[in-house]
């Protein structure tokens, strides 16, 4: 018998229809002799209509009345999976994350799992039960209920399975598994049979949406072997560990791309020691994340230098820098927002030189300029304007032997694009 962790996303049990198939599902694995132990998102677009009700009340909301609005949505899922599967003659008890035994930091909105006490899971495994857990959600030491933020139902079914020595932890979605890249976009992508922690990592920081990074670092720390399937087929999912067999002749696993850039130049700064941590100290200070910087040369003592930034971050970096005028004297300061980061992922990088100089000529290629690189061992990305993600996305792509003649799925029956 084998420990299983299934989670299921807001699609998956999107609505009645589908969540009674999630229930025959679970059910199924219970029949293959395995144990149980189920993750849920909130049902379809809870989530967002919850927000826009609070918004509608109140532009600002207080961030603990906020968590305490958000977990409902799980809490939904949670008790009519529960009835679902008790409906199909079996045994269930659902479990919010504060009873499925997760402590997390004191803070609202996103805070971090410090803890998990699974006690309660454990034992309602024993008497038999398939057990339900809230995704998304824990509580602080001194009783606050709160959320782990974006991703964070992933982030519960990992830290969950790391908990109670699961043997796999699946994620269900509407893809089948992880492909060389968005399937919306290139249809003839390539789906991964496995991938490695660190190049998932790496796609999922640089915006691929499968998986969300602290998942996969959760996964990576506590060796959780991870499996990500469509709930809506039952085709082999992509397994995702620590070390993969290379495929021959691919190089390149996966391209992705994150949309939600914006890049801050700060010019005619005088260049003296103590500016950069000046100004990367003040951003950080205020909770900004800063991804590529780039300093050109220096002319007449005065240095330009760029960074990028979120977008929803981009209004408030803009006023950090501004504040620091009086201190820091600079020329003007600028920003650009129609931008994306387009990034090749692969272990196969490290050992075949000329792949960031392919990437660098098939962008010229499609008569598209980069404005920004940034490389590691494994990646390379490029910032280029907005208007030409798609074109570059699908000639990378090619270039890269990534083009196959399968049919991309995405969705059930009645969701196929």
């Amino acid at each position: 018998m084998s420990l299983y962790v299934m989670k299921f996303g807001g699609s998956s049990v999107g609505d009645i229809e589908r969540m009674q198939r999630v229930a025959r599902r679970i059910v199924e694995k219970q029949d293959e002799g395995h144990q149980c132990v189920v993750v849920v998102s909130a049902m379809g677009d809870t989530t967002d209509d919850l927000i826009d009700q609070a918004m509608l009340l109140n532009p600002n909301p207080p961030a603990r009345e906020m968590d305490m609005l958000m977990t409902t949505g799980e809490q939904i899922s949670m008790s009519l999976l529960s009835m679902a599967i008790h409906q199909l003659g079996r045994n269930a008890v659902s479990l919010t994350g504060w009873q499925a035994g997760f402590r997390t930091e004191p803070v609202h909105g996103k805070a971090r799992i410090m803890d998990i006490i699974p006690d309660r899971v454990i034992g309602a495994l024993q008497e038999g039960n398939i057990v339900i857990v809230a995704g998304f959600q824990g509580m602080t030491e001194e009783g606050e209920i709160t959320t782990l933020g974006r991703g964070g139902s992933d982030t519960t079914a990992v830290a969950l399975a790391a908990a109670i020595n699961a043997d796999v932890c699946e994620i269900y979605t509407d893809v089948d598994g992880i492909y060389s890249t968005d399937p919306r976009i290139v249809k003839c992508a390539r789906k991964l049979e496995e991938i490695s922690y660190d190049e998932m990592l790496e796609l999922a920081n640089l915006g691929a949406a499968v998986l969300h990074p602290r998942a996969v670092e959760y996964a990576k720390h506590h060796q959780v072997k991870l499996v990500v399937r469509s709930s809506f087929n039952y085709n082999e999912g992509t397994v995702v560990k620590e070390e993969t067999s290379m495929e021959q002749g691919v190089v390149v696993s996966g391209i992705a791309y994150d949309k939600n850039v914006a890049r801050i130049s700060i010019l005619g700064v005088e260049d003296v020691p103590g500016v950069l941590a000046t100004v990367f100290g003040a951003l950080a200070g205020a909770g900004i994340n800063v991804d590529i910087i780039v300093q050109s040369g220096v002319q007449d003592g005065k240095a330009d230098f760029s960074f990028t930034t979120s977008l929803s971050e981009s209004g408030q970096a803009l006023q950090v820098i501004k504040d620091l005028r009086s201190t820091l004297p600079y020329r003007e300061v600028t920003s650009e927002d129609n931008l994306v980061k387009v990034s090749i992922v692969g272990a196969g990088m490290i050992s075949h030189p000329g792949v960031a100089a392919e990437m660098f000529d098939v962008i010229s290629k499609q008569g598209v300029s980069i404005k920004m690189v940034s490389t590691s061992e494994i990646k390379t990305s490029c910032v280029i304007e907005g208007g030409n993600l798609e074109q570059v996305v699908r000639a990378l792509h090619t270039a890269y032997n990534l083009d196959t003649d399968a049919q991309v799925f995405v969705g059930g029956p009645q969701d196929r694009r």
